[in-house]
């Protein structure tokens, strides 16, 4: 596999995404949802450079099962997550792909009563939108490639890499 972007990288980049955040919640209360399972590792690095009055919840969503590099159906287990009703919410995933999964869960959240709604994503591929969607933070765009490592799988394999590597075909 070769390396896309090394694991140094990404963590200074998840250090100045999080002084982003802080200045954005900096006076008010957020409830950080994070899309199981990719964004994991994500989320926990976030976090931790946050100094913020924060909750912590879970949705699942997924459009890839198994040996597939391409999306399918997307579907959403609501279980993990908690009452986000006149929360503050940011929605934090690992990829922006096509946009259907963000999209979605964000129409589910709202409809949840949240306060406010933010979106965060560690990658954003280009080219491959289908659906217009602008995350409020980005941390790296990336060329329209299969990526594993730092959340990122392929059949559940590559996720604990420290780093994000294009998967060979």
């Amino acid at each position: 596999m070769k390396v896309l972007i090394p694991a140094d990288q990404i963590q200074r980049r998840v250090a100045d995404l999080a002084r982003e955040i802080a200045g954005d919640y900096h006076d008010r209360p957020v409830t950080i949802v994070g899309v199981l399972t990719g964004s994991l590792i994500f989320l926990a690095d976030l976090v931790r450079h946050l100094d913020l009055h924060l909750r912590i919840g879970l949705i699942q969503a997924s459009s890839y099962r198994g040996e597939t590099t391409a999306p399918g159906e997307l579907t959403i287990g609501p279980e993990l997550l908690p009452d986000v009703r006149g929360r503050h919410v940011l929605l934090l995933d690992d990829i922006l792909d096509t946009g259907q999964t963000l999209s979605r869960l964000v129409g589910h959240l709202q409809t949840l009563g949240v306060a406010s709604l933010r979106t965060g994503v560690l990658l954003r591929k280009q080219g491959r939108q289908e659906v217009v969607f602008r995350p409020d933070y980005t941390g790296f765009d990336i060329p329209d490639a299969f990526v594993v490592g730092y959340g990122l799988d392929y059949n559940d394999e590559y996720r604990h890499l420290p780093y994000l590597a294009i998967l060979k075909e």
